[in-house]
């Protein structure tokens, strides 16, 4: 006989409350049920330490995390940081848009106003990239941690370009030296001129579905050391309204999207999926 795989466990942070007990039975352990998820939170445990070293031990273990912003919980947000300090995978969940801080907007995120059936058919959609991301994570050998991303508008009475600056982290977790790097590769939906350093980088078509583009970007180093870091940054700009085609030039913008950090190596493709979600308002000189 063979045994049944364990499958992907999603530990849940949420407030404990009888407002939200839909959107967690209905909504987060209906989802995590069709995709083969085994979701918990902490009131449905039977543990013998205290609350926080549960709490602690099981974001450790966790596939990924699954947290509901609402209301602003202050033990959620603690929760959540303690997951993101270790570099755990995500999925961001809300009844309200203002629940989610300025420094979360650019994450992976649901805001569902109190609908339970589109907060589970998006659950659907994020906990499958989740289960994709943790498998493929376990057998990466370099990490890729992507920073808050900063933007600027730049408008004038023509046109209004936005410029933002992606910072990424590789991290060689290994004891041993990196697979090489030949090339790494940023994919987005949309065209923006990239610039490395001074340098604007080449770009093509892209062979990742849905992408449009990709841009070709050198590695900071080709080796990384043994437990070593590397930083990458580039600024990307795109002109957001042209006024000679009808559109409003407007003095703030919402800026979001999704790309991948593909790193092209001797050991595979790792690739790196991230979300970006700006207010952009231009400040005067």
């Amino acid at each position: 006989m063979q045994n049944n795989p364990t499958p992907p466990f999603a530990f849940v942070i949420m407030p404990f409350s009888k407002e939200l007990d839909d959107a967690y039975r209905l909504g987060i352990k209906s989802s995590a049920d069709e995709c083969e998820v085994r979701a918990e939170r902490l009131d449905e445990q039977i543990f013998s330490e205290g609350m926080l070293d549960r709490i602690y031990r099981q974001i450790d273990i966790a596939d990924f995390i699954i947290a509901d912003l609402s209301d602003r919980n202050a033990n959620v947000f603690y929760e959540l940081g303690y997951a993101h300090a270790k570099n755990k995978i995500c999925i961001l969940i809300t009844k309200d848009a203002a629940d989610i801080p300025f420094d979360l907007k650019h994450r992976r995120h649901i805001v569902y106003g109190g609908s339970i059936s589109y907060l589970k058919s998006e659950l659907i959609k994020n906990i499958e990239w989740a289960k994709k991301e943790a498998k493929s994570k376990e057998k990466r050998k370099i990490l890729v941690t992507v920073k808050s991303p900063t933007g600027d508008l730049t408008t004038t009475e023509q046109t209004a370009e936005a410029t933002i600056t992606f910072s990424f982290d590789l991290h060689n977790k290994a004891d041993q030296t990196s697979p090489e790097i030949f090339a790494i590769y940023l994919y987005t939906g949309n065209q923006w001129k990239v610039i490395q350093d001074t340098r604007e980088c080449h770009f093509s078509e892209a062979d990742i579905a849905p992408y449009k583009y990709r841009y070709l970007i050198s590695p900071p180093s080709h080796k990384i050391g043994a437990n070593g870091l590397s930083h990458l940054k580039v600024k990307a700009s795109r002109t957001l309204a042209m006024a000679w085609k009808g559109d409003e030039i407007k003095d703030e913008y919402t800026v979001r999207g999704r790309g991948v950090l593909r790193l092209e190596t001797s050991d595979g493709n790792y690739d790196h999926e991230f979300d970006f979600n700006l207010e952009l308002t231009e400040i005067p000189f």
